[in-house]
This record gives structure tokens, sequence and C-alpha cells, in this order.
């Protein structure tokens, strides 16, 4: 595997940031995670966007975007995936201990592993932990991620793939690396930016590809939706066919099945919509 390394291609034994890097220490970092199909990435500019949004928001210096794609399209070059996760990692860089920043400069990485395409349906939890949207860096896709590792450990222990949280105030907020939606009288709802949750690249397309409602949700509203499905950048748009011990028949229900097709034709038709 060939990584991109702060401004050169490096081999994956030889790509390595000190351990002093700011984002190993305090989690003082923001990423990406960019669907990549033969050789091209889907919604990039989206995605570097919100890089950017994110690296403001921790105040990182901006991203010099050129030097992204062009990491990215290296990076693809040196390692050929029909299908693959490219992951953008930028970070406060060397620092001394503590939370202080150093003046080095920001660390960019740029990696890609293969992956395969999602089951059309998988199981959710609910986990009682919430997430905090007046928190300073909600919204912010940064690497400290340490709650999700321990959200997703307890799903995949129930034989799920992905844990939904409530935000503070008992509102339906998200998933650890996913946006959620759900169908009430036939329509399609989704929380709110405001909710807390991180504004999806995939769940903004199916908001607007579908014309799902930005909705504030009660927690329990998992409990009586005729349908639920995930949105995310490896996801796209997957059926919910459990929730707790909560069976969904039939699914992908009908209208999740439509938002499937829909966005899979739309995505296929612009690559960087």
């Amino acid at each position: 595997m060939r990584i991109w390394l702060d401004g050169t291609l490096r081999d994956a034994d030889d790509a390595k940031v000190s351990v002093l890097d700011h984002g190993l220490t305090v989690g003082d970092g923001v990423f990406e995670t960019v669907k990549a199909q033969d050789g091209t990435l889907f919604a990039l500019t989206r995605h570097l966007e919100r890089l950017t949004r994110s690296a403001r928001g921790l105040g990182l210096p901006d991203p010099d975007l050129d030097e992204v794609r062009r990491a990215c399209a290296a990076v693809l070059e040196a390692n050929p995936v029909p299908l693959g996760r490219l992951r953008i990692t930028y970070t406060g860089g060397l620092s001394p201990l503590g939370s202080d920043r150093g003046d080095a400069g920001p660390t960019l990485v740029v990696a890609v592993g293969e992956t395969t395409r999602r089951p059309d349906t998988t199981a959710v939890i609910t986990v009682p932990w919430v997430r905090n949207e007046r928190s300073a860096v909600t919204g912010l896709k940064t690497t400290s991620y340490a709650e999700n590792v321990v959200a997703l450990d307890r799903a995949n222990r129930a034989g799920a793939s992905e844990a939904l949280f409530a935000n503070t105030v008992g509102q339906l907020c998200e998933g650890t690396g996913s946006n959620v939606f759900v169908v009430l009288d036939g329509e399609i709802h989704t929380p709110p930016v405001a909710s807390g949750c991180l504004a999806g690249i995939t769940r903004a397309l199916a908001v607007e590809w579908t014309g799902a409602k930005e909705t504030d949700l009660p927690f329990d509203v998992l409990e009586r939706a005729e349908e639920v499905f995930l949105t995310s950048t490896l996801r796209d748009v997957q059926a919910v066919h459990r929730v707790d011990g909560r069976v969904l028949t039939g699914t992908p229900g009908p209208v999740t099945a439509k938002a499937m097709r829909v966005f899979d034709e739309r995505a296929a038709s612009d690559i960087d919509p």
C-alpha cells in the first residue's frame, strides 16, 4: 500500500507520523471518508468543503485543497481497487504534550483501503449515551471517535452494524457513522442538523433527491416508524430491518426501496453532485 503523507507518496511501512502528533495525543484533527469506485471519487467537492469547515471549527489552518486533490489522485493511482474507502486525515501536527497546539503546522495523510458493497439491510441498536448538540465540536467531523468506538462495539456484540444516539433533550440524532431517516405515514423524515447530528454528505443528497423533511423527532419514534434507513458514504442508502428487538417486516419497505433506487440512479449520473 502507498500512502500520501505530508507532500509525498510513501510505502505503508515508511509512512510514519510522530507520536507527538496532536491528532494522536489529544484527537486534534479532522477527517473525511470518500467512496472510491474504479478510481473515481464520489462527491469529492462536498467532502473537501466539509473538511475545510471542520478544520476551521477546530481552529486549524484551511487545508490546501489542491494538494488534497493531488494526494487523492496519487493514492488512487498507486492503489487501484474496484471499491475503496479513501480516508483524508488532517491534524494539528507535531505539538507539545497537552492541549496546546504547536507551531510545526498540520499533518496531512491520505490512504485508501479496499471494501465491499454493504448489504441492502442491516440491524441497529439504541444506546443510552447522548450526543451533545451544544458541544464546541458539534457538527465537526473530528478524529475524536472514542465515543463511537464504544457504542459501535456494543452494537456489534448485539449482532448489529450501527448504534443510534439521542441528543441531550431526548430527540433522535444520529448513528456512530451514519445519519438516520424514518418513514411516518409514508413520508421520509430525518433529524435536522440542529439536533447535533453530523451534516452528512449522503444525508444532504438523500434529502435533496427524495424530498425528505428535516424534523425534530422524539427518540421513541424508532418504536413506531413504518420504515427506518441509514445513510453514509459507504452505506449510501441502507434499509434497517431490526431496531433493538423490533423487527421491521418487508424490508426494504417501499419508501426505502424507492429512496435506494433514486439515490443509486442520481449518483450514477453525477459523480460530483
